[in-house]
């Protein structure tokens, strides 16, 4: 059974940092994309960013940039999302996402993504 078990999340005060982490189970996606997506009350789930299969392909959301980085290390089955300059507004349910779709692009769009982890809440205090 595959398993997706985000960690790291929590509260912090505006303009500080957190690590996400996203342990993967059950199988390796060291082939394939993983992705990073959040979701506040309300409101639909956004893309924040998504790795290809090596870490050669990043993309971000526009209002992450410069701010977030995700990475990944195939060894652990790990995708990271480092979050630094926080603000309120990133403040959210944060999902990881892969796919069993091989292949060297870092897809944005949910419906790509075959699992997902369970969340982690992120809240960014003003």
């Amino acid at each position: 059974q595959v398993q997706l078990v985000e960690s790291g999340g929590g509260l912090v005060q505006a303009g500080g940092s957190l690590r996400l982490s996203c342990v993967a189970s059950g199988r390796t996606f060291n082939d394939s994309p993983m992705a990073w997506f959040r979701q506040t009350p309300g409101k639909e789930r956004e893309f924040v960013a998504a790795i290809n299969w090596n870490g050669g392909s990043t993309k971000n959301l526009d209002s992450v940039k410069g701010r977030f980085t995700i990475s990944r290390d195939n060894a652990k089955n790990t995708v990271y999302l480092q979050m630094n300059s926080l603000k309120p507004e990133d403040t959210a349910v944060y999902y990881c996402a892969a796919t069993s779709v091989v292949g060297r692009t870092a897809y944005t769009e949910g419906g790509m993504y075959t699992y997902w982890g369970q969340g982690t809440q992120v809240t960014v205090s003003s």
